[in-house]
C-alpha cells in the first residue's frame, strides 16, 4: 500500500523532510507559506496556518492521509498532533502534553530534576519578572536567562557573554514575560543529537553543531540558526565517542521517563569540562540540523513512520559515512529587523552538487518573496567537513542581492577553534 503522508510546516526543515519522503509515498503539505521546494515534491499543498488545528485535520481527511509529520514547534504546542491522532491519522510528533519538553522550559527543568535526568544545570523558575530581576541582582555569577515559552530560538540571553546584568533585566521588563527560567551559565561547545522515538525505542542520528549567532566569528544576536555541520562519524571533531554516548544516555533517560513520547526528540548539549550538560530539548527536528541529517540517512524515513504507527521496533538507522555543511541565506537585517516582502532570485543552476532547501519564503505568481525569517539553505556533502564546506560555499552564488550569509561555518579555522576550546577546558 502506498502511504499518503501529510507534512505540516513550510520551512527548510520541512523541505528536508519532504525530500526524504517524496519518493516513497504520496506526499501532501500544508503551511502558512508556499515553499517552492516542497510544492515541487508534493502532490498537493494547502496554505493554512500551522496552528489552525481544525483546518489541518480537515485537509488531512480530504486527502485520506494515513500518516502525518509535524515540523514546527508551534503546531505541536497548538495540539495538531493530538487532533490528527484523534482523527485516525497517526502523527510522528508528540502530543501537546509530551511536547512540553520543549514548549515549557520551566516544565522541562522540573521534569529533569524530578526524574533524575543527567546533565541538568542548576536553575530557578519565576512567575514574576521583578522577582527574576531581584534574583539576578543577588546571584553572584553569570546566568542564562530563558523565557519559559517558545521564542523561535531567539529568546535566550546569557549574562557575561551576550548581555550585562542591567541589559538582562531591561530585556525581561521590556518583553514582560510572564514566566522565566534562570539557570547556571554552561561553558563549553554546543552540539545536538536528534533521535527518532516511538514506543520506548530510540534511534539516534549523527551529532550536529548549529551556529546561532548572526555574524561571523560567533558575534551578534541569536538567530534560529545560521548553519550547521556534521562529520562522517557519529561524533564531531571536538568530541570523543564517550561524549556522544553520554548524550545518548541522557536522551534515553528522557524517553524512559516519557514513555508516551513519539516523534523526534532533539537534545541540545553543552560539552563542558565535565562532559555533556543539557542546554534544552526540542520536540521536533532542528532547523537547520534536519538538513544535515536526512540527506545522509540511507534507511527510508517512511519505514520509521510506518514502524512507529504499527507498534513495531523502529528500524536500525544507517547513514552515509559523509560530512555535511549547511549555510543559510537570510534577509538583510535578520534577526532583529529583517527585510520582509522583498522579491528574491535564486539561481538554482549555480548550486552545483550542493543541495538547495527553501525555507521561510513565499512563492507567488510573480516570484519568490522573503518573510521575516531565513530564506534558503545550501548543504554540501563530502568525505570530510572541509570538502563539504567547499561545496556549500561554492553554491552560495545562488544567493542574490538582499541576502546575507555566515561564510565561516564549517571552515578549518572555526573547527580548530572549537577543538582548541574543548582542549583548554579539559586541561
Amino acid at each position: 500500500m502506498t502511504e499518503t503522508v501529510l507534512l505540516v510546516g513550510g520551512g527548510g526543515r520541512e523541505h528536508a523532510i519532504a525530500r526524504a519522503l517524496a519518493e516513497d509515498c504520496e506526499l501532501y503539505a500544508c503551511a502558512s507559506n508556499r515553499n517552492p521546494g516542497i510544492a515541487r515534491l508534493a502532490a498537493g499543498t494547502e496554505v493554512v496556518d500551522e496552528t489552525a488545528v481544525e483546518e489541518i485535520v480537515a485537509y488531512a481527511e480530504s486527502i485520506d492521509a494515513t500518516l502525518a509529520v509535524v515540523g514546527p514547534e508551534s503546531a505541536l504546542e497548538a495540539g495538531v498532533a493530538d487532533a490528527l491522532d484523534d482523527a485516525g491519522v497517526y502523527t510522528f510528533g508528540p502530543r501537546k502534553e509530551e511536547a512540553r519538553i520543549e514548549t515549557d522550559k520551566a516544565f522541562q527543568r522540573r521534569f529533569m530534576r524530578d526524574n533524575d535526568i543527567p546533565g541538568c544545570p542548576a536553575f530557578e523558575t519565576f512567575d514574576d519578572v521583578e522577582a527574576a530581576c531581584d534574583y539576578i541582582d543577588s546571584h553572584n555569577g553569570d546566568l542564562a536567562v530563558k523565557p519559559a515559552g517558545l521564542t523561535g530560538g531567539k529568546g535566550v540571553k546569557v549574562i557575561g557573554d551576550q548581555v550585562t546584568e542591567a541589559e538582562a533585566k531591561a530585556y525581561l521588563r521590556e518583553e514582560a514575560y510572564d514566566r522565566v527560567v534562570l539557570e547556571e551559565r554552561l561553558v563549553g561547545e554546543e552540539f545536538t543529537v536528534q533521535a527518532f522515538v516511538a514506543d520506548g525505542d530510540v534511534r539516534v542520528t549523527p551529532a550536529v553543531q548549529d551556529h546561532k549567532r548572526a555574524y561571523e566569528g560567533d558575534e551578534g544576536p541569536n538567530t534560529g540558526g545560521m548553519g550547521s555541520y556534521s562529520d562522517a562519524s557519529l561524533h564531531l571533531p571536538f568530541m570523543t565517542e564517550g561524549d556522544y554516548a553520554a548524550a545518548v544516555e541522557i536522551i534515553q533517560a528522557v524517553v524512559d521517563a516519557l514513555p508516551e513520547y513519539k516523534g523526534v526528540l532533539y537534545g541540545q548539549f553543552m560539552l563542558t569540562a565535565d562532559g555533556p550538560r543539557v542546554v534544552e530539548f526540542n520536540a521536533r527536528f532542528g532547523d537547520p540540523e534536519a538538513m544535515n541529517t536526512l540527506p545522509v540517512l540511507r534507511t527510508p524515513f517512511i519505514d520509521v513512520l510506518t514502524a512507529a504507527r504499527e507498534g513495531d521496533s523502529l528500524p536500525e538507522l544507517h547513514f552515509d559515512e559523509q560530512a555535511t555543511v549547511c549555510k543559510y541565506a537570510v534577509p538583510e537585517g535578520y534577526p532583529t529587523d529583517p527585510a520582509a516582502g522583498a522579491r528574491i532570485k535564486v539561481d538554482e543552476e549555480s548550486v552545483g552538487t550542493a543541495l538547495l532547501f527553501y525555507a521561510s519564503v513565499d512563492e507567488r505568481e510573480d516570484g519568490i518573496y522573503t518573510t521575516t525569517s531565513r530564506s534558503f539553505a545550501v548543504v554540501g556533502v563530502g568525505d570530510t567537513i572541509e570538502q563539504a564546506e567547499g561545496v556549500a560555499d561554492g553554491a552560495l552564488a545562488a544567493a542574490g542581492d538582499g541576502l546575507r550569509i555566515r561564510h565561516d561555518i564549517g571552515t578549518h579555522d572555526l573547527l580548530q577553534a572549537r577543538i582548541d576550546h574543548v582542549n583548554r577546558l579539559r586541561g
